[in-house]
């Protein structure tokens, strides 16, 4: 079997490396936009605390943290080292009394099912700030020790480096679909049809231009997302746990000395690839009106991300209605560096015939108009 992925963000990243680990022959193409959600994206692997309870949607959030232990085992086995991603934890805080106390229960409601969590505690200011100091100084915070941060960049570029090494081939360019009967086709940019048993796409915020050939109405747009990239020189912040303000920004630390604070969520936005002075103020007043010990901090830069926002929360996954070897994956949102590695081992499900681990049915894409 031959399958070709359009698209090398952190899902067909994750789907090529799952086909790969399998032995099928796997061809990534990338066209390396400006603005990727992955080459921006911070990413939080802590699903317990969000206050969004759609069920369908949290079933695959959630199903998308446990997954991440065994990847990164898997990864580390392979050789790769440089994955972007640690297991620091997590503080929930909040201004409002009775909103801490809603996350508090609601936190301790799902950790029930989900060991992988840890011992979470309720911790008071001074053992907030013992673990995250620019934190202000009268906020408790819920602490969820087996929560982790992500650098999406790193761990998808790994994810395939590993699909290459066990015989995966990946070129940047531009491909076009036509339909042929009930299949896809793909043309290079040179118009070189490229064989393919299978078609993944996984192209993000672009997908819909990709998919307008087949006749399909792809229900994704672009959401656009600026994101600040604090330093404190000096400052040892790998172990800094991330924090989930439940009314404000998120802020998470990095390795060398790097803390970052996000995001905002443009609608309407177009790819407007413009760092503003809207986005950059709202960023920085929630950040600092939650973690003031930053107000000193040197700003090295802005990144901007377009995220693939769907028509509801829930991501689109699975094979298309009427066009028989094209498969999609595409709509996870702000959720994609949670959910996008296993989203993508159940892509490479699909297009091998395995079962999914979850069912797919109510992620489902649309076919044909």
């Amino acid at each position: 079997m031959r399958v070709l992925i359009i698209g090398a963000g952190i899902l067909g990243a994750s789907a090529a490396y799952h086909l790969a680990s399998q032995g099928v022959e796997v061809e990534i193409v990338d066209e390396a936009h400006q603005g990727k959600a992955t080459m921006a994206g911070a990413g939080i692997v802590c699903p317990w605390a969000t206050k969004a309870d759609e069920p369908d949607w949290y079933r695959m959030y959630a199903a998308g943290a446990r997954f991440y232990d065994g990847l990164i085992e898997g990864l580390k086995a392979k050789g790769e080292t440089d994955l972007g991603y640690g297991k620091v934890g997590a503080l929930v805080v909040a201004e409002d009394r009775a909103e801490f106390d809603a996350a508090a229960e609601r936190v301790a409601r799902r950790v029930k099912d989900a060991p992988e969590a840890g011992n979470v505690r309720h911790l008071t200011p001074a053992e907030a700030r013992a673990l995250f100091p620019p934190l202000r100084e009268d906020l408790d915070a819920i602490h969820i020790p087996g929560a982790a941060r992500v650098d999406a960049r790193l761990l998808s570029a790994a994810m395939v480096r590993a699909a290459v090494a066990m015989g995966a081939k990946f070129r940047s360019d531009y491909m076009t679909l036509k339909l042929d009967g009930d299949r896809a086709r793909c043309l290079d940019s040179n118009g070189t049809e490229i064989a393919a048993d299978e078609i993944i796409v996984t192209a993000g915020a672009w997908a819909s231009q990709i998919l307008r050939p087949l006749g399909l109405d792809h229900p994704v747009v672009p959401q656009k997302g600026q994101i600040v990239h604090l330093r404190l020189p000096g400052v040892a912040t790998a172990k800094w746990p991330v924090v989930l303000p439940m009314s404000s920004h998120y802020m998470l630390a990095f390795d060398d000395s790097r803390v970052v604070i996000g995001a905002t969520r443009e609608n309407n936005s177009g790819f407007d690839y413009r760092v503003t002075a809207a986005g950059e103020y709202e960023v920085l007043g929630a950040g600092l009106n939650i973690a003031p010990g930053l107000a000193n901090a040197t700003l090295i830069e802005t990144r901007i991300g377009f995220r693939p926002a769907g028509e509801t929360m829930n991501p689109i996954l699975g094979r298309v209605p009427g066009i028989a070897n094209l498969t999609l994956g595409n709509g996870l949102g702000a959720g994609g560096l949670t959910i996008g590695p296993f989203a993508g081992a159940q892509l490479a499900r699909v297009v091998t015939g395995q079962a999914t681990d979850i069912p797919l049915d109510r992620y489902a894409p649309q076919g044909r108009g």
